[in-house]
This record gives structure tokens, C-alpha cells and sequence, in this order.
């Protein structure tokens, strides 16, 4: 067994899932990155589907996403009512939403200036502000 799968075993077993052969391919589809992966679980089931040859479900797919999410490995981002994309980078960032090509876009926070937020809600702090920037053609 490599260390990369030993590392997906732990993932998914501090995620309360199985290691399967097909929650590791997930796995690998996920985590097995140099830089950010933004997707919708679709976009993974797509990507999965056309590349294994285990066949997967989309349940599958749906249930280990948010138990990764849940465990803290990935983080979920709400464009609107239609759309939930997902990130391996779980860090406070802020990205740029893409309309014409449906495509999140990380965006540091060092390109941000500081936000100053002028209403508080009673009995609640700010756990952290995340900035989503809408784009389309000029």
C-alpha cells in the first residue's frame, strides 16, 4: 500500500466511511492535485465515470463529498439556490465566479482590502468573511 493511499484510508475512515475501491478512486480524484480542485459533484461524477473502470454511483459520490465536507477536507461553496461547488482548499479565501463558464476561481485574500461590516447580529460573532465576485464578458 503507498503512503498516498494510507493517507485516503484515514480520510475516509475520520470521515465515518469504508474504504472502498471506488471511495478511493474519489479520493484520488480529489486529493491527488498540485493546486485547487473547485467541482460540483456532477463535474466529479463526470470525471469519475469517463476514468474508472470500477463502476461508481452518484450516491456514492454525493455521500463521500459530504462526508469529506463535513470532516473538514473539503469546503462547500453556495453560488445560488442551483448551484453548490466544493474546494480542497479549505482555507478562509475568497473566489471569482465565472457565469459563462460555470467556473470558481480562487481569489487571495491579499486582493481583497479590508472589510468593514456595518450591522452585527445580537448574541453572534463573525466566524469569517468570504467574498464571492460574479463575472462575466465584458
Amino acid at each position: 500500500m503507498t503512503q498516498k493511499t494510507s493517507n485516503y484510508i484515514t480520510k475516509l475512515r475520520n470521515s465515518k466511511l469504508r474504504p472502498t475501491k471506488q471511495r478511493i478512486k474519489i479520493c484520488e480524484a480529489l486529493f491527488d492535485r498540485s493546486e485547487t480542485f473547485h467541482f460540483t459533484i456532477r463535474d466529479l461524477y463526470n470525471l469519475l465515470t469517463n476514468n474508472l473502470v470500477h463502476k461508481i454511483s452518484l450516491a456514492t459520490v454525493y455521500n463521500t463529498v459530504h462526508a469529506f465536507k463535513n470532516s473538514g477536507y473539503l469546503k462547500q461553496i453556495n453560488i445560488d439556490s442551483n448551484n453548490n461547488y466544493f474546494d480542497t482548499n479549505t482555507s478562509h479565501h475568497h473566489h471569482f465566479f465565472d457565469e459563462t463558464n460555470n467556473e470558481l476561481i480562487d481569489l487571495k485574500n491579499e486582493d481583497i482590502k479590508k472589510i468593514e461590516l456595518k450591522k452585527i447580529i445580537p448574541g453572534k460573532k463573525i466566524k469569517s468573511v468570504e467574498v464571492l465576485v460574479k463575472i462575466e464578458p465584458e
